[in-house]
Parts: C-alpha cells; sequence; structure tokens
C-alpha cells in the first residue's frame, strides 16, 4: 500500500464484489449517511470541481456527456482539485440518526475515470458539537478508524464488510479521498441506535428508519425500495417510495417485511400513499409477528396475526389504522398491498415494550 502520510489504525474488513453489495447490505442495515434519512455535509477541504452534498445522494449517479459548467466537465459526485499538497481531501457528516454502529462501507466511483479516487479510509466520532467536530479539518482530533485506508479504482462500485460491526456508536463520519480525484456515493451501512424516550408509555414510529426499524425483505421493488418505506417526512415524488411492478395474474399480491426498532404495543398505523395517484394500490392488509427465530421472519410464518383492519386506498393521502391487538408486543410488521402499485410511507405507532 502507498504510504499516503497518514496512517489509520488497521481494522478489518473483507472487500464485497461490486454485485454482490446490495444484497450483503441493504436488508439488514440502512444506509447511516442518505440524504434521504437526514444526513448532512458539515465541510469538506475542497470541491471546486463537483459538489460533496452529492456524496450522499440516495439516487444511483448519473452521467451527461459532454455538460460542461464554470469549473469543467459537470459530474454527479464529489471531485476536487489536482496536485493537493495535504495528504487528503475530506468530507465531514453528520449521520441522518441521532447515532449508530457501522457494518460496512460502500465508495463508487461512477463515471470517475482517471480523475477517481485512488484509496479512501472512513473515520468516526460521537459528539454532540459540529463546530468541535469541523474545527478538526484534515487533523487527527478525536477521530476513530472505522475502515483503514483501502484503494479503489475507476468507475466502479467497491464495498467492504467489517469483519467486526463496530460497537461504538457514532454521530459523525470522515470520508478520507488520497490524495485528491472524485467520488460518485458513498454509503454508511449500519444500524440506527435510538434515543428512546423513559416514559414507557409514549407512543411513536417503531417503524422509522431513525428509530432502528428496517425493511428486511419483500416481495418485489422494480420501480422503488422497500427502504423508503420507513423514510423521514411525505417525500417529494413517486420516486421515493416503494413501488411494484405492475401485476397480471389473478389473486396476485405484494408485501414488505419491516422489524421494528424494538418490540412494541401498537397502538396505531398511517399508511400514506402520496405522490401515488394513478398507481397505488386497491387495498392494503397489516399483519404483525412476534419473532423469536435467529432469522428474520419470512412472509408465510408461522405466527402472523392480522393487526388492522384492511384499508380500502386512495391517491395521495395518509389513511390512518387503529391497531387491533393494543396487549400482545410484536417485533415486526408486514406490509401487503393488493393486487400491487406503490406506497410512499408506513407509519407504526407503539409502545416499547420493556
Amino acid at each position: 500500500m502507498t504510504d499516503y502520510g497518514y496512517t489509520v489504525e488497521a481494522v478489518k474488513a473483507t472487500s464485497i464484489p461490486s454485485d454482490e453489495i446490495d444484497k450483503t447490505f441493504r436488508s439488514s442495515t440502512i444506509d447511516l449517511v442518505s440524504a434521504a434519512l437526514g444526513g448532512k455535509v458539515l465541510g469538506y477541504s475542497d470541491q471546486w470541481f463537483a459538489e460533496a452534498d452529492n456524496l450522499i445522494n440516495p439516487a444511483a449517479p448519473i452521467r451527461q456527456p459532454g455538460k460542461m459548467v464554470y469549473t469543467g466537465a459537470w459530474y454527479d459526485g464529489w471531485e476536487t482539485r489536482r496536485h493537493n499538497t495535504e495528504p487528503f481531501d475530506w468530507v465531514v457528516i453528520r449521520l441522518g440518526v441521532a447515532s449508530g454502529t457501522v457494518e460496512g462501507v460502500e465508495v463508487d466511483t461512477a463515471f470517475f475515470s482517471g480523475n477517481h479516487a485512488p484509496a479512501i479510509s472512513v473515520e468516526g466520532c460521537f459528539s454532540q458539537n459540529d463546530d468541535e467536530v469541523l474545527s478538526w479539518k484534515g487533523e487527527r482530533g478525536n477521530w476513530e478508524p472505522i475502515l483503514s485506508i483501502e484503494e479503489c479504482g475507476p468507475s466502479q462500485r467497491f464495498g467492504w464488510k467489517l469483519d467486526a460491526p463496530t460497537q461504538k456508536q457514532y454521530t459523525h463520519v470522515r470520508l478520507n479521498m488520497y490524495p485528491d480525484g472524485g467520488i460518485a456515493r458513498f454509503r454508511l451501512f449500519g444500524h440506527a441506535v435510538p434515543v428512546f424516550p423513559d416514559d414507557t408509555e409514549a407512543v411513536f414510529d417503531l417503524a422509522a428508519a431513525q428509530n432502528g426499524g428496517v425493511a428486511i425483505s419483500c416481495s418485489d421493488q422494480h420501480f422503488g425500495t422497500k427502504d423508503n418505506l420507513i423514510l423521514p417526512g411525505r417525500g417529494k415524488d413517486m420516486g421515493d417510495g416503494w413501488e411494484t411492478a405492475r401485476s397480471r395474474g389473478k389473486g396476485h399480491i405484494d408485501w414488505t417485511i419491516i422489524r421494528l426498532g424494538a418490540a412494541g404495543y401498537i397502538q396505531n398505523f398511517i399508511v400514506d400513499t402520496a405522490h401515488f395517484r394513478g398507481n397505488y394500490p386497491q387495498q392494503v392488509k397489516l399483519e404483525a409477528i412476534e419473532w423469536k427465530g435467529d432469522s428474520e421472519p419470512g412472509p408465510d410464518a408461522e405466527g402472523w396475526v392480522q393487526v388492522a383492519e384492511p384499508i380500502k386506498c386512495k391517491p395521495d393521502l395518509e389513511h390512518p389504522a387503529e391497531s387491533l391487538v393494543k396487549d400482545k408486543a410484536f417485533t415486526h410488521v408486514k406490509l401487503i398491498i393488493v393486487p400491487d402499485g406503490g406506497v410512499k410511507r408506513l407509519r407504526v405507532f407503539a409502545k416499547r415494550a420493556v
């Protein structure tokens, strides 16, 4: 490995092939720095050619050949100037959750070729003071290693799974790029560590990604990923919801299973079809399960129970539903749409089972 003039303590991690990254992380973790979740770029060493905010865009990077801007060719990513005199360029990002533990990292250099990042590392810290974190700039500060220096290459997705997920919680990360160049996207896969209210009677959304919820599986996500269901807000268009392919067979249904951030006594639901106006489901059903198995429950696992009356859906609307079972703790919720279509968000309001 090249001596880049800045050492990062060795962290054991396994390289993940590009076509295995989604399968490795998307069913069990969330992207802790995604802008859709509330991740925010707080500062950077340089962004002359392309803005650092692009790194945390949840959408796949795009290319527009021939498009030129004041600084040169347009790129959908973060690109710094040549001939950096420091060991690395850097971006500081505050996680979109209260704090989180990390299982893996993805760096995508899509469309950067000849100007791509030669190598990267990732460091983290726990702090409630953004200004203090930014004051460290490219210095050691209180940063701790999450991923050691790893080599990159042109126009490719690179993934690394930590051999041992971090035990410490982080609020901020610093992506270091040695010595300069371009990166299209940065993903930090892990688990939200929420701050639950002390009041055990408090009702809040246990499906929300910020509260540790994870969409673990689904029947189909042709037009929009299941992970969008548990994001904050009501989104901006149909592209940031869960949408399945059109079905043609009689009796078809689609489904998504969400693991709640903690076991809870469900009080009520909201199923939101915001922006889905000609492709919302005809009907929605909700089931839940208290799962104690080692692996995650499948759609046909024994123990699923109906927890709401079927909902006849309407376009672009929040549909509230009362829970039919408020005295039993559940760990997972299954959203069933009949026969197919799109849903923007699912809220599962519950009291945490302590």
